[in-house]
Formats: structure tokens, C-alpha cells, sequence
């Protein structure tokens, strides 16, 4: 059954099927680099970060994602830069994407608006011999394993207050050629273009605790409407513990994808840890523990900002 579960889900991937092709990740309010270039220099220092996901514990090859994301402040805070390196692989495929990321902000009355563009290099790879064929011989398989080598490029626009957020963003306009098939590929094996809009706030509930709901939405063509809800308490500035709810799963039930619980600790005002579990609600709870996420996030202080108390001493809430 698991081998029939993911073998259907690689064709659905690999043939074109209209639905989610990028890789999903439940901290994805600590991932905005990644999904929209206008966030690049927002948190006025130079900041990494990483999250390594493994998706549906108990399936042979199931989906495993990393990214990396580096951005920094440049020209008076009125550039931002930065560079997001991502690798997912699900089954017999590696996809391995680098981002060049530049934006512009401009100051606003009461915040930041910047319009950010990043340009992409993607190589694919489809270990075919990793597969067990039911019939030989196959001529629309092919005997060696395939590499493509994809550009791309995305747009994205991002403003931020000192208490809430909000962006939309198109990562990937160009839909490049993901198929193997020599006889029909324009509507086969496509990259489909994923629109993102994301936002998020945060109030204090009291002098020790505070509230930051997220969300973040993905539009896709022919493919049905996804959401993710997150509300995280804040406790102290050290402690974060959050609740998300991923809309999805299968049309049977049609309780959503799944529910996840987020905890992180603030390390230091530059440094927090954190990780997720999702809990599946779909019929594939059947066949799986899960999914499971570590995140990291570091700030470096810089020399022109040691005067700057309020950013040394406060966490980067966005």
C-alpha cells in the first residue's frame, strides 16, 4: 500500500497534474525569504536561517525538504539582498534550487514597502533506475537518469510595521519543463506558477505574553484553494508555543491536511530554535506518523548597529 500510495503521488508530480509543486513547510512564517524576495532586508540586520523537514514518517521515500536562506540591509537600509538555497527530494527526484535576491524598500509613514525580485537556477534529477518498472522496455522511460537545468525569476512585494506584515509574491513565472515525455509536454510536466499572499500580527495579551497570528494562502491553477493558520503565544520573549491548521487532505473526509503544534525558544535576542510536528487528518494518517520540522534562525550584530539598543536587545518577532 505504500509503495502504491507514493508511486501515485510521484505521477501526479512528475506527469503535471495542476496542484502544489513547491515545498510546503508548517514554520513557514520564519521561511518568507524563500516565498517572497521583498523581504529580503527587512529585519535590518544580516540574518540566516534554515529548516530541514521530514514529511510523512513511514513512507519509502517520502518528501524530505531543506533551505537555507541568507539576507542582509545594504545602502542605508534601502536595499536588501539576499541568496536562498532549497533541496527537496520525493522518491526517485532531487530538485535542487539557488536564488539571487535583491529588493528595494521604500520608507512609508508608519512602516516599509519593498518590491523584490529574485532570479533562480534549479537543476532536476530523476534517478529512473531507482525504480521498479512493471513492464520493460517501456520507450516513454528512460533507461538513464535525467537532469534538467531550469532559470527562472519571481517578483514579490512586502510591507511591515512594528507590529504586523503582509506580502503577496509569484516566486516562479516562468513554467519550465519538467517532463520526460517527447510526445506532449505543454500541458504535462510543467512548473505551475504558485502566488503566495501571507500576513501576520502581533499584540501583547499582557506585560508577559504576546500573540502573533499568521497566515499564509497559495493560489494555483486547477489546483484546489490551500491555507495555513497559525496562532503562536509568546511567553516572556523566550518561550513560543503556536497551533497551525493546513486546509487540504483528501475530499472524503474533509477536515483539512493536518494539525500542527510549534514550539521555539529564544536562545539569545539574536538566536531562537525551534521545531513542528503536523499531525495528519487525512487517510494517509493511516500509513504515516506524520511530519516533523527543525528550525534555526540566527541574526548577526553588526558594527553599525551596536548604538542601535532596541535591535540588539528585542527578538525578531517577524
Amino acid at each position: 500500500m505504500r509503495r502504491i500510495l507514493l508511486v501515485a503521488s510521484l505521477l501526479c508530480f512528475v506527469l503535471g497534474a495542476h496542484a502544489q509543486q513547491e515545498a510546503q513547510y508548517t514554520q513557514f512564517m520564519y521561511n518568507k525569504l524563500a516565498l517572497n524576495p521583498g523581504y529580503a532586508g527587512s529585519n535590518g540586520l544580516p540574518c540566516i536561517s534554515c529548516i530541514h523537514r521530514t514529511q510523512w514518517m513511514g513512507f519509502d521515500g517520502a518528501p524530505s525538504s531543506q533551505v537555507l536562506n541568507f539576507h542582509l540591509p545594504a545602502f542605508s537600509e534601502r536595499v536588501g539582498l539576499g541568496i536562498s538555497l532549497a533541496h527537496d527530494r520525493i522518491g526517485p527526484t532531487n530538485s535542487s534550487t539557488a536564488s539571487l535576491i535583491y529588493a528595494y524598500r521604500l520608507k512609508m509613514k508608519k512602516g516599509n514597502l519593498a518590491i523584490g525580485t529574485r532570479g533562480t537556477i534549479r537543476s532536476y534529477r530523476i534517478n529512473w533506475q531507482n525504480l521498479d518498472t512493471t513492464h520493460s522496455g517501456d520507450g516513454e522511460i528512460p533507461s538513464e537518469n535525467t537532469v534538467r537545468i531550469m532559470p527562472n525569476f519571481g517578483v514579490g512585494a512586502y510591507y511591515d510595521a512594528d507590529n504586523f506584515y503582509v506580502g503577496l509574491s509569484l516566486p516562479n513565472i516562468i513554467k519550465n519543463d519538467l517532463s520526460y515525455s517527447v510526445s506532449n509536454t505543454e500541458n504535462y510536466g510543467r512548473v505551475r506558477r504558485h502566488f503566495y499572499l501571507m500576513g501576520g500580527f502581533i499584540f501583547n495579551l499582557s506585560k508577559s505574553v504576546k500573540l502573533k497570528p499568521a497566515v499564509l494562502m497559495k493560489f494555483v491553477q486547477n489546483s484546489p484553494f490551500d491555507i495555513d493558520l497559525n496562532a503562536t503565544a509568546i511567553f516572556m520573549d523566550r518561550f513560543w508555543v503556536g497551533l497551525s491548521y493546513r486546509l487540504g487532505g483528501d475530499s472524503t473526509r474533509g477536515i483539512g491536511e493536518s494539525l500542527d503544534l510549534l514550539v521555539q525558544y529564544q536562545v539569545t535576542p539574536l538566536f531562537r530554535v525551534g521545531a513542528a510536528y503536523d499531525y495528519t487528518l487525512s487517510k494517509l494518517q493511516n500509513h504515516s506518523s506524520g511530519s516533523i520540522e527543525i528550525q534555526l534562525d540566527y541574526c548577526f550584530k553588526s558594527k553599525k548597529k551596536e548604538k542601535d539598543k532596541k535591535r540588539l536587545t528585542n527578538p525578531r518577532f517577524f
